[in-house]
C-alpha cells in the first residue's frame, strides 16, 4: 500500500519521506489500537536462537505462565526461541500472549503461541510498543537485538524519562560479567554512570524469584521510592501519550569554556580554537531570498 505509493514517486526524496511519514503514522496507530486496552503486561527479551531443549528456554515458558496465572498479559518480539518459550507458557495458561513481529531482510518465523500478533517494519516503532505497555521487562540470555533492548530500557529509567519499572535480567552466568564491567569500568573507573544505576536492574537464576520481584512491584506500582522533592505535579515530569515524560527542553550553556589548544597538525602549527563569547548562541542558517524589506528599499520612487 503505502510501500506501492513510495515506489512511484520518481526522484522526489521529499515526497518519498512524506509518504513514509504515514507508513510510521501508520504503524504507531495499529500498534496503540491494538494494545490500548492490555493491562498489566510483563515484557520478555531474549535470544531467537535458544532451543527448545535449552535450560533458558524451559525457564522462559515457567515465567510466562507463571505471570499469566497473575493476569500479566506476556510481550515478545514474536519469533523463535526465548520469545517463543514465554508465548507458549503464556498461552497454555490461559494469559494474553502478544507478539510483536518484525520485517527482516532473512525472514523471521513468528511463532504459533500468539493471541495478539502485530507485525513492524520499523525497530523504533516495535520499541516504543516494548516499553509503552509494559509495567516490568525481563532479559533472558540474547544478543545484539537482546542487548539493544535491554540497554535502552536502562537508559530511559534512568533518565527518568519513563515510569521505574522492574527489570530482572534472567541468568547470572550470562549477565554477571556484563554487571560487573559496569560496576568496576563505568560507576568505579571512568564515572560514566551512578553507583545507584546499578540499583535500575536485579540478576536471578529462578522464574519464581523473578515473577515474585515483578508481582511485588506491581502492588504499589513503583520500583524505587520517588527521591526527595519529586513531585508528580511537575509538568515535565508528567507522563506523555507516547510513554515518556514530557522533560524540560535544554539550553545552550552561557558560561564561557577556555578550551585548550589543540594538537599540532602536519605543517607543524598549533590550532587554538576561536574565544567563546558568554553570549553566544547557536547561528541558524538565514532563509534563501532577499533580506525583509529589501525589494520596498531598492524600489523606484
Amino acid at each position: 500500500m503505502l510501500y506501492e505509493h513510495e515506489e512511484m514517486i520518481p526522484g522526489d526524496p521529499s515526497a518519498r519521506d512524506t509518504w513514509r511519514i504515514f507508513r510510521i503514522m501508520a504503524e504507531f496507530v495499529e500498534g496503540f489500537d491494538s494494545l490500548a486496552h492490555l493491562g498489566a503486561a510483563v515484557t520478555v527479551f531474549g535470544s531467537a536462537r535458544t532451543p527448545r531443549c535449552d535450560p533458558y528456554y524451559h525457564k522462559a515458558r515457567v515465567l510466562g505462565a507463571m505471570l499469566a496465572r497473575r493476569n500479566f498479559a506476556i510481550i515478545t518480539g514474536g519469533g523463535p526461541g526465548i520469545m517463543e518459550a514465554a508465548n507458549s507458557g503464556a498461552k497454555d495458561a490461559g494469559g494474553v500472549s502478544v507478539g510483536l513481529n518484525i520485517s527482516l531482510p532473512n525472514e523471521q518465523n513468528a511463532n504459533p503461541y500468539q493471541t495478539i500478533s502485530l507485525n513492524h517494519h520499523y525497530f523504533f516503532v516495535r520499541k516504543t510498543m516494548f516499553v509503552k505497555y509494559s509495567h516490568a521487562i525481563v532479559c533472558f540470555p540474547g544478543g545484539y537485538g537482546t542487548l539493544d533492548e535491554c540497554f535502552e530500557a536502562l537508559t530511559l529509567i534512568q533518565t527518568m524519562k519513563t515510569d521505574p519499572r522492574p527489570l530482572v535480567l534472567i541468568g547470572s552466568d550470562y549477565w554477571g560479567g556484563l554487571a560487573a564491567w559496569l560496576e568496576t569500568t563505568l560507576a568505579g573507573r571512568y564515572k560514566t554512570i551512578h553507583p545507584t544505576d546499578l540499583n535500575i536492574f536485579r540478576i536471578t537464576d529462578d522464574p519464581a524469584e523473578a515473577c515474585a520481584i515483578i508481582v511485588e512491584a506491581e502492588r504499589s506500582r513503583c520500583w524505587h521510592p520517588p527521591s526527595r522533592g519529586f513531585s508528580g505535579f511537575n509538568q515535565a515530569r508528567q507522563i506523555s501519550p507516547e510513554g515518556t515524560r514530557f522533560g524540560v527542553p535544554p539550553r545552550v550553556n552561557p558560561e564561557k569554556i577556555d578550551q585548550p589548544v589543540l594538537p599540532v597538525e602536519g605543517n607543524g602549527d598549533a590550532v587554538r580554537p576561536p574565544p567563546v563569547s558568554p553570549s553566544a548562541r547557536p547561528q541558524f542558517k538565514k532563509p534563501f531570498g532577499p533580506p525583509r524589506g529589501a525589494a520596498r528599499r531598492g524600489k523606484k520612487r
